[in-house]
Formats: structure tokens, C-alpha cells, sequence
């Protein structure tokens, strides 16, 4: 019979609007423990021992009878005409045409289906193929492939050890079946010969509950008791192998904590941000619960993550919900992260507070989706309506702290301000950069098709010769030149279309006793390479590898970070020792010293910035923004006059953090976005134009970030000015995450390679097309960005990887070079 609570909108500490219970019954039978089917506009579900309950949206329900033990799963197909219901008992299994059901309803006559299985045990679930000429029936520890026009058994797909929970079919792999089951496994079939294809280890102490393939992604996704999703990738070469785990718990409470820092901005937020905190926060006294996973499906909500201007945040991502006993959740499978939660308790007029079945309609309809669950503790099935717009902007309104309206860019779009400090910081010889050269980045272009047909001249247009003889007192100068005309031969534009590197070159030692390289990095034609030891030096390296060209002494400290500048006559060091060292690559001697006087901790990080016009190093919780002029000529008439200063411009204090862990910024083309993480693993957006931080984004790993690393490409390739925007972030246990500081959202997330106790370093290709990472397994893994498992797992090193980088250009005859680099 229908409740009094049916048809009204849910109202308590929920926000009104997103959930409203649009059905609810007391069923005759023991409802817990019953698969129900949801497919809009329909919801199906038992009502007694032998009637079935169709309900509509329009009001209308339909009753079936043809049961005569109770029901235990319920499904309907995936076509909708006709639109085909299979219910499922001990006694037999029946698929039902709707509208033909309903048809004979209005005449006045019983409906009845086909009966396409009998007495084949106790059901747990049914699910049809994606064409609905099969149907999957689990049945205690079997899995029967039935035919959905008669009673024939397919196949019996026999080796599960407890009872099977739920199966699927594989939409792009014909006659692939996978199966989860309480004996903690899951299982590939090829149903047509019944043959297993793989079988998995024990995964887990619960039993799996719930199982979904995306086809987008390649991917299956697994649910057990506990709380814990496991993604597995279906690729052919990836042997079936873990690409995640979700804890639902962890990231609930890491959502919740994001709602409630940022609830600070506005009164709405705080509303949310309360809710949030008292669902999360566990009072004393009380027992703690685990999230019991009951339903993991496709949710259509991309349309829901939208800016102002109506862009989506991510394109090309895919979102599932995931049922739980006490309520749903949307989960991103790009980042793996939890975008919106819905807990049944918050919201008062529901007739349920904690479920032990469920089921949601694929599709949105104007917004809203259908929702049946029933009670773990009272006979009561019911339907919800939630608007999904409402839920995910109730909760998405202060994920990051954006203190500038305009949307963000690394690339300079405007000129600079009166007040900007790059203004006051710029040196007379230093010219500011033009309109043409602002929001210009400088690649290798598309060059106009010409033939070049070389012709003799005559020699009638040329001046008369002078000089009929002359010494060649320039032999080295020209040997020098003609080198260098053949080095820049043989570098080619970089292949945006090409694999990644994964053959073994070779292995050297840079030192005669086991040192750790801290840092590295290569010029930006490539042709050099900078390691920083932690020996105090820093050694300076031929593109190949084969020869030392430089090394640098003087450091008092291990070697923080190094790095280029634009011109590639210059190389920038810090340390531990707190000073930072500008040297000239021609020379041994340092060319600048900031000496220990200047800063009052170790300097985590330095780099030249704004086309070599400034140095940005960070030291503490703050990064300085310095002017410095270098001039190494030798002149007589000039040696009583200083040619080398620096000049402190600007501090920028980061905001409720004891340390800065890392710092990243352009200098190969016109920039005025600065990033920084700090220890209190927030990331910070700093434009300097306007002297000032524009966005912060809290929480952006679970431990504190220890590299940002951008995409700043190279002048042997061409990219979209867009995919400048793209930057990457890793932290020590928690993956890598690549993020866009157009949206200030994480856009995917980066599982595979080990980094449980060490820092390892990150490097971003040149094309933009893979991401390289260090590991503690001794290897290095290299990802591609529209992927989140590892394309390539590189071996041959006997230690740890820890710092990884790609060369800017290619060279005749290879692909392009990757270098690791390991303790």
C-alpha cells in the first residue's frame, strides 16, 4: 500500500529541491534483500509473494502475476522498443514486453511472459546482453547465459567459489561475460565456449557486491562491502591489472573537508559546509559503519560541471554513481575523486535512511533521475526523484577560492599595468614586451610552400671585388659555425603523432661514488643537460650523454634545483647552504651570488622567469621576485663601473602555510602566472601583473605537493595555446593529478608507478602528450593524458628512479630521447 511520506519533496538539513520521494510502499514480503530495475519512466519491484509491481511516472502501474515463489532480481533491457523486463524467482525466470503487458491490461487480460528458465536456485542477479537476445542469471555459485525468446540455457559458466552477486556484459567484446562473487574474485568468460579467460586473485576481505563496465574508459569497476572500489583496466596489453582503489570513505571525508575551508566565502556555503561537517564528523559514543557499495552505474551529468559562461569543466570525462546503504554518490573516473554525495539521513521526509538494494535510471531526464531503493530494516520500498543540477551545484559553489573573476592564463593576454611589479623590475636595456609578442608563443610554424630552385647569378648585380686575395685568418670561428650549422641539422620539429621512447640506450655514471642526483634539467634547444648532485656540484652534460662539458663547484650545501635560461648562456642554482648561484656555462666561476645574509632558510627552488629578465626562488612560506643584470665583457673603460647587481622586487607571502614545497612559472615565452604549493597542500595562483594571488585550491593531494610541473612545450613543437594551460601536480602516496587553470579543476589522475615513501620526480613531453614519472621499483613509467593507467613501464636501473626528463628536439634517426636518472 502507498505511505503517507509519497509524492512530497524532502525537506531537514538537506538543501530543498535536489530529492523528492515520489513513491514509497509497504511490500507484503521481505523486500531487503530483492534486486529492483529502474529505467525511466519506469521502476519496477515486487509487491507480494506473486505480483509485480510496475510503477510509472505518469501515475500509471502495472501489476504482473506469474511468479509463485518470491522475487528476488529484477532488470530491464537496454532497448526501449520493445522496452523487456526479466524478474527472476527460485522456480523460474520470466521476461516480460511491457507494452504488450500493458495492452493486454487495458483489455482486460492477464499479461503473461515467456518463461525462459526453471529451477535454477536461489537468484541474486539478472542482466540482459546489450542487444537483449541474452539474458545473465547468477544463481548461487553458477552464471547462466539464457535466451531471452525461449527456454534455452546458452551456457553454465561454473567456477566461483561462494554465491555470484552480479555480472555484466562487455559491450565492445562479443561473447565476454565478467562476474563478481562473494568469494572476494571476479571473473572473465567467454560464455560462447564457456571457457574462463582470467581469474583474479583474492582482492579484498569483503565479499564484491557490485560490478560495472565502461566502455568509454576501457574499464571495470568493482564494489565490496568495505567501502573500496577497484578499477581494472580491460585493455588487451594491460594483462587486467589495477589502475585504482577508492576509498568512498576517505574521499567523502576529504570532499566534505573542501566544502567546509572554502564554506568561509559566503552564508550559502556555510549552510553546505555545516551540512557536510556533521555528516562526517563521527559523534563519540557512536559506532563507525562501513559503506556497504550496493550499485555502481553510469550517471549523464557532464552538463552539471559548468563555469559561469556554461563551458564544462571537463570534456570527455565520464561520471558513475555508486549506491551505498546509506547513500549515493558521484564519483569522477578521470580523477577518481568524489564530486557530489547524497546522504538519505540529511533529508527528513524520506521514508528511508538506510538502504540494502538500489537501483537509478542510466539518463537524465530534464535533470532528474529516478532512484528505487528499500529499507534495510522495515518492509518499504520507495522512489526517489533527484535533481542532479541542484545536488552538484549545492556542493560545488566553493571548491577553490578564485579572488579575480577573469578566467586565468599562462600565456600574457594584456599589456602591464602601471603598478605591475614586472614593470618596476625591468631594467632599462630590458625592453617591455610589445602587443605582438604578448599571448605569442614561439614554435615552428607553418611555413608557405616554396620550390627552391638555386640559380647561378651572373654576377652584374654584385659589387665590384676589391680584393683579389685574402688570408683565412678565421679557420675556427668558421670550424665553430660550421658545427653548429650541422648540430642544428639534424634537429627536426618534434612529432606530435609520435610513440613514446621505450627502447634502452645506455646507463653512465656521473660520479665515481654513488651520489644522489636531487635535480636535473635540459636547455631548451636540448643540447645540454644540468644535473644537480647532492654532493654540492653541478654537472653540465652534452645532449648525448657521452661527454661532461662543465662542472660547477662551490656550494656549501646539496643542490636543490637548477635551472636554464631562455638564452641557454646561463645556469641558476640553489641549495641547501641558502644561497642561490647564477653561473655563466663558459666559465667555472660563479657570475652572481646571493649569499646567506639575503634569506633565512634553505632555498627550496630558483629559476629565471620572464624571458630571463627576473629570478623567482622561494625560501620559507614566501617566493621573491628579483632583478639582476649579469655583464661578463671585458672593457677598460668601464672597469670602475658595477655591472653586476641584483635587486630585490617583491615578496609574495603564501597564504596559511609554514613552507613553500614547490614552485613552477615560464620563462620560454611572456608569463605572468606564478603556481606554488606549500605545506599545508594547498596550490596558490599567483598572477604577477597584478602583484598578487588570484586562486587557491585546497587540498590538492593528501600529503603536501613536492613537484609542479608545467606544460611549457618547446620551440621544436606546436601546440593549441590552450593546452598551455595544463599543468601536472604528484605528491608523495597520493598519484599524480593534472590539473587546468582555466577551471582550477582536477582533470585526471595518474595511478600505477610507486611512490609510498620517496619523492619521485615528474616531466612533461614536449608534444604534451605524456607525462613521465619516477618510481620506487626501480623503473620509470610513462602515461599518456587522456589515459589514467601507465602506457610504458621502462626498466634497467638497479635503484631507485627519482628524477625523469624529456629532450626538447629529436635527433637524426631517433624518435626522441628520455633520460632517468636514479639514486
Amino acid at each position: 500500500m502507498e505511505r503517507d511520506g509519497a509524492r512530497r519533496c524532502a525537506a531537514g538539513r538537506g538543501k530543498a529541491g535536489v530529492v523528492c520521494e515520489k513513491h514509497a510502499v509497504r511490500s507484503r514480503l521481505s523486500a531487503r534483500f530483492v534486486q529492483p530495475a529502474c529505467c525511466h519512466p519506469y521502476c519496477a519491484f515486487p509487491l507480494n509473494k506473486r505480483e509485480l509491481c510496475v510503477w510509472s511516472t505518469a501515475g500509471q502501474t502495472l501489476h504482473l502475476l506469474g511468479h509463485k515463489h518470491s522475487v528476488s532480481a529484477l532488470s530491464f533491457g537496454n532497448k526501449t522498443e520493445p522496452l523487456l523486463l526479466c524478474s527472476a524467482s527460485h522456480e523460474c525466470v520470466i521476461v516480460w514486453n511491457l507494452a504488450e503487458c500493458a495492452q493486454k491490461e487495458q483489455e482486460g487480460i492477464t499479461p503473461q511472459g515467456i518463461i525462459i528458465g526453471t529451477l535454477l536456485g536461489i537468484v541474486l542477479h539478472v542482466r540482459f546482453s546489450p542487444d537483449d537476445q541474452q539474458v545473465a542469471v547468477c544463481a548461487e555459485n553458477r552464471i547462466y547465459v539464457l535466451s531471452a525468446k525461449n527456454e534455452a540455457i546458452l551456457a553454465e559458466l561454473n567456477g566461483h567459489l561462494a554465491p555470484v552477486t552480479a555480472a555484466e556484459f562487455c559491450t565492445w567484446q562479443r561473447n565476454v561475460l565478467i562476474s563478481v562473487s562473494e568469494d572476494r574474485s571476479f571473473k572473465v568468460w567467454d560464455y560462447s565456449t564457456g571457457l574462463l579467460i582470467y581469474q583474479s586473485g583474492i582482492l579484498t576481505a569483503y565479499p564484491l557486491q557490485s560490478l560495472l563496465i565502461d566502455e568509454k574508459s576501457k574499464q571495470v569497476i568493482t564494489g565490496c562491502g568495505d567501502g573500496q572500489l577497484r578499477i581494472f583496466s580491460l585493455i588487451t596489453d594491460h594483462n587486467y591489472r589495477c589502475v585504482a582503489r577508492i576509498d568512498l570513505k576517505k574521499e567523502q571525508e576529504k570532499f566534505c573537508n573542501k566544502i567546509w575551508k572554502s564554506g568561509k566565502e559566503s552564508g550559502e556555503r556555510q549552510n553546505n559546509s555545516k551540512l557536510c561537517k556533521t555528516s562526517s564528523v563521527r559523534p563519540e559514543g557512536s559506532v563507525e559503519t562501513s559503506l556497504s557499495i550496493l550499485l555502481i552505474e553510469h550517471c549523464d551529468c557532464s552538463e552539471c560541471f559548468c563555469n559561469e559562461e556554461n563551458i564544462p569543466y571537463t570534456l570527455n570525462t565520464s561520471y558513475f554513481w555508486i549506491g551505498t546503504s546509506t547513500g549515493l554518490l558521484i564519483i569522477n573516473l578521470t580523477t577518481f575523486e568524489l564530486e557530489a554525495f547524497l546522504c538519505y539521513k540529511d533529508y527528513s521526509g524520506l521514508s528511508i535512511q538506510f538502504a540494502v538494494s538500489c537501483a537509478l535510471t542510466k539518463k537524465t531526464v530534464n535533470g532528474k533521475v529516478l532512484c528505487v531503493i528499500t529499507s534495510m530494516f522495515e518492509d518499504v520500498i520507495a522512489v526517489l526523484e533527484v535533481n542532479l543540477p541542484a545536488l552538484v551545484r549545492s556542493q560545488q559553489g566553493g571548491i577553490f577560492i578564485r579572488t579575480s573573476e577573469k578566467s586565468l592564463s599562462v600565456i600574457a593576454r594584456c599589456s602591464l599595468s602601471p603598478e605591475s611589479p614586472l614593470r618596476k623590475g625591468l631594467n632599462k636595456s630590458k625592453k617591455e614586451p610589445s602587443r605582438k609578442t604578448l599571448g605569442v608563443k614561439s614554435t615552428v610554424k607553418d611555413q608557405p610552400l616554396v620550390f627552391h630552385y638555386k640559380i647561378q647569378s651572373s654576377g652584374y648585380t654584385a659589387a665590384p671585388r676589391m680584393t683579389m686575395f685574402s688570408p683565412n685568418t678565421n679557420l675556427k670561428k668558421n670550424y665553430i659555425s660550421k658545427r653548429k650549422t650541422s648540430v642544428e641539422c639534424t634537429r627536426k620539429e618534434y612529432p606530435l603523432e609520435s610513440s613514446p621512447p621505450i627502447n634502452y640506450e645506455r646507463e653512465i655514471s656521473v660520479t665515481c661514488k654513488p651520489t644522489p642526483i636531487s635535480c636535473i634539467q635540459y636547455s631548451g634547444d636540448g643540447g645540454q643537460l644540468a644535473c644537480g648532485l647532492v654532493d654540492k656540484t653541478v654537472l653540465i652534460f652534452d645532449a648525448n650523454l657521452t661527454d661532461t662539458c662543465n662542472v660547477f663547484s662551490g656550494h656549501d650545501g646539496a643542490v636543490n634545483s637548477v635551472g636554464w635560461s631562455h638564452d641557454k648562456k646561463r645556469l641558476v642554482s640553489a641549495s641547501e647552504d641558502r644561497t642561490v648561484r647564477v653561473w655563466s656555462v663558459c666559465k667555472n666561476e660563479p657570475a652572481l651570488i646571493l649569499g646567506k645574509g639575503m634569506f633565512h632558510k634553505a632555498i627550496r627552488f630558483a629559476q629565471f622567469y620572464f624571458m630571463d629578465a627576473f629570478i623567482l626562488l622561494c625560501c620559507g612560506a614566501e617566493f621573491h621576485l628579483l632583478s639582476f643584470h649579469v655583464d661578463t665583457t671585458k672593457d677598460d673603460l668601464k672597469q670602475y663601473k658595477q655591472r653586476i647587481f641584483c635587486k630585490l622586487i617583491q615578496k609574495f607571502l603564501m597564504a596559511s602555510t609554514m613552507e613553500i614545497t614547490s614552485l613552477s612559472a615560464v620563462n620560454d615565452f611572456y608569463s605572468y602566472i606564478v603556481l606554488t604549493a606549500g605545506s599545508n597542500r594547498a596550490l596558490e595562483v599567483f598572477d604577477l601583473n597584478e602583484g598578487r594571488s588570484t586562486a587557491v585550491i585546497p587540498e590538492v593531494h593528501s600529503r603536501s605537493v613536492h613537484q609542479i610541473c608545467q606544460n611549457k612545450g618547446s620551440a621544436f613543437s606546436t601546440q593549441q595555446p590552450e593546452a598551455y594551460n595544463l599543468f601536472v601536480t604528484t605528491a608523495v602516496g597520493d598519484g599524480i593529478k593534472l590539473w587546468d587553470l582555466r577551471t582550477l579543476r582536477c582533470e585526471r589522475r595518474f595511478e600505477g608507478h610507486s611512490s609510498r615513501c620517496y619523492p619521485c620526480g615528474i616531466a612533461i613531453s614536449p608534444c604534451g602528450r605524456f607525462i613521465a614519472s619516477g618510481s620506487e621499483d626501480n623503473c620509470a613509467y610513462i602515461y599518456e593524458m587522456h589515459s589514467s593507467t601507465f602506457l610504458h613501464k621502462l626498466g634497467g636501473t638497479q635503484r631507485m628512479c627519482r628524477q625523469c626528463g624529456f629532450q626538447s628536439f629529436i635527433s637524426t634517426g631517433k624518435t626522441f630521447f628520455f633520460f632517468f636518472f636514479s639514486l
